[in-house]
């Protein structure tokens, strides 16, 4: 066990923050990009390039292979966490790691928008599930041990709170970088002059794939995790580890309100070209504006919510913000029957949901950290990895069932004129943050803080009496 307590300079921080920037813009592709590239409405100008027959009436091919992709994913990551919590690499439990998942990420990320076959094949559903597969693989690789660094890196509360402000500050940023996509494509395909809407798309897939990959690579060669961090390994086995994780009371309140988020959310995210696209009638690239400016608005209240959590604590303000979004989802129904502009709907409810947006931005990670904490100085088994890992399995598997719920409501309706489903899934969204919000109540923060301050001041009477 390395005894350094170090503190991260600010340097340092900035480079692990960049880390996150890189992995949200693939993330983000993906989850903008890959069901519409895939499932195009009509007029998009994307040609049909794996079969549109829906399966048991709702589930179609490419939500179904999205879907199968969040659930491997789901599993993978408890995996991934056991090995890097009970590595025992010179170098560290989790940069290593990160450095196997940049490269191949990046790389299948481009290959799943790269369909061999110009036009409608099972061949590219091969390509697509084999692709998928191993993008999951090689992101849990990073991703994992990325997140299980917050609470090792942030010695206190207060430092692991300005952490997850700083990576929260990246994830936007990359939600921002990964919505100009569709604008690329179409300044690619002008410059260019190409007729095939594919190419351009195809194209700026891989500018962003290059791109994300830079920024994932910036904390591999720019933090030495020995200096840093507390590397004690874990003596447990993944199984035993995952199991003990979900016993723990306050993670299980923090997990089930997840799912539901992630659930809600994703639905959204899916469904967000369609929104612009067939509810408001506005064009694709109308999408990078918008996140540009939720993102940007977001930034502004970034300060307000390191100053009230640690004024007011971390709990009521996730809950409110649970509620708060949950109301902004429900005015998705009612998108294009305002008697306004359709970019000016659009506008609106992208800042109304900034504000929810920014909280739920920076506080869980922080929250989560606290409890790994809490669990290792209870337990002496330090298990951040899979409290980590425990938390994205519960995402993707609400991840995973958002986009099939958003696959079988599109069944109703997806197409200008015919738009039922998309208008559903804003309400579908309301109702699992608000199942969120509610859960999140019996989280109790306060209590678990406060014997968090005891265990370590008997942890650090320990060592003194030892020495």
């Amino acid at each position: 066990m390395m005894e350094t307590t170090r503190s991260l300079p600010a340097s340092k921080r900035f480079s692990y923050a960049i880390g996150q920037l890189g992995w949200s813009i693939l993330i983000n592709v993906v989850s903008l990009e890959l069901v519409y590239f895939y499932l195009p409405p009509d007029g998009s100008g994307i040609s049909t390039r794996i079969t549109q027959v829906a399966f048991f009436g709702v589930l179609n091919a490419i939500t179904l292979i999205a879907a199968s992709g969040r659930l491997l994913d789901a599993f993978i990551d408890p995996l991934v966490a056991g090995f890097s919590d009970r590595s025992r690499h010179p170098r560290g439990r989790r940069i290593p790691f990160m450095a196997r998942g940049a490269v191949p990420a990046a790389v299948f990320l481009v290959l799943m928008f790269l369909a061999p076959v110009s036009h409608e094949s099972a061949w590219n559903i091969v390509w697509l599930v084999v692709a998928q597969l191993l993008f999951y693989i090689a992101f849990s690789v990073y991703v994992t041990p990325y997140f299980a660094l917050l609470p090792e890196l942030g010695h206190t509360p207060n430092q692991r709170l300005n952490l997850s402000t700083w990576i929260s500050i990246t994830y936007a940023l990359g939600i921002v970088v990964a919505a100009q996509t569709p604008a690329l494509a179409d300044a690619l395909q002008s410059a260019l002059g190409l007729d095939d809407r594919v190419t351009a798309v195809q194209i700026a897939v891989g500018a962003m794939g290059l791109l994300a990959l830079v920024f994932m690579l910036v904390p591999v060669f720019t933090i030495d995790e020995r200096k840093y961090c507390l590397s004690k390994p874990s003596t447990v086995s993944p199984i035993e580890a995952l199991r003990t994780t979900f016993a723990n009371r306050n993670f299980d309140y923090y997990v089930v309100a997840a799912f539901s988020y992630f659930m809600g959310l994703t639905i959204i995210t899916t469904g967000l070209l369609y929104y612009v696209t067939v509810l408001l009638g506005q064009p694709e690239a109308l999408v990078g504006a918008l996140l540009t400016a939720m993102v940007v608005v977001s930034f502004l209240f970034y300060p307000a919510v390191n100053l009230l959590a640690k004024k007011v604590g971390k709990k009521p303000l996730v809950v409110l913000s649970f509620l708060s979004m949950a109301g902004v989802f429900s005015g998705v129904f009612f998108l294009g029957k305002f008697p306004i502009d359709g970019a000016l709907q659009a506008y609106l409810l992208v800042l109304l949901y900034s504000v929810p947006l920014a909280f739920l931005g920076v506080l869980p990670n922080a929250i989560l950290a606290d409890i790994a904490e809490h669990d290792a100085l209870t337990t002496g088994q330090p298990k951040e990895g899979m409290f980590f890992a425990a938390n994205t399995l519960s995402q993707k598997f609400g991840q995973t069932f958002g986009i099939l719920v958003f696959a079988g409501l599109a069944v109703l309706g997806k197409d200008p004129g015919n738009d039922l489903g998309v208008r559903l899934s804003g309400v579908a969204g309301f109702a699992l943050c608000l199942i969120a919000g509610l859960t999140f109540l019996r989280y109790n923060e306060k209590a678990l803080l406060a014997e968090t301050v005891e265990l370590r001041a008997a942890a650090a009477r320990g060592v003194e009496a030892s020495a």
